[in-house]
């Protein structure tokens, strides 16, 4: 993680790896654009999947203690899509091409990922706020004040 100062603000660079679809990045937005948010007890973190619908796609992530945060998929081929009135075949293709994908990138430092709330925006977002790793209470704090 690369940490660039830019006046008094710092901003976080983290480490995206790609593959699949989301390394191919040919056509259409890019999967895997990855913004972290920090508060003093969690970390918000927001990944672009455009074309990737919840309810059509396999999406699933995973939380390590550490921080690293694995997310793969499968982005579906347009094929044929229906509405209320009609049926639609894709003539031109705008978004990522069909196929697996994974994106992963590791949090500022390290999280209980038992305390995660994942949400599945409309938009292809994936928003995901999960608590910060408390610190193991040390000899000093065990001992109450004299």
């Amino acid at each position: 993680m690369v940490m660039e100062g830019h006046g008094d603000h710092m901003k976080l660079k983290p480490s995206v790896i790609l593959t699949g679809t989301a390394k191919e990045g040919s056509s259409g937005p890019p999967i895997g654009l990855v913004d972290i948010g920090v508060s003093e007890g969690a970390y918000l973190f927001r990944v672009a999947l455009p074309g990737v619908r919840k309810d059509r796609s396999k999406v699933k992530f995973e939380i390590k203690s550490d921080g690293r945060v694995h997310i793969e998929g499968v982005m579906t081929g347009p094929g044929l899509l229906k509405d209320s009135s009609a049926m639609y075949q894709m003539k031109v293709q705008q978004l990522c091409p069909p196929g697996s994908f994974t994106v992963s990138f590791k949090l500022p430092g390290p999280v209980d990922p038992r305390l995660s709330s994942p949400s599945f925006r409309p938009d292809g977002i994936l928003e995901v706020v999960v608590m910060k790793s408390r610190a193991p209470p040390t000899v000093a704090d065990s001992h109450p004040p004299p």
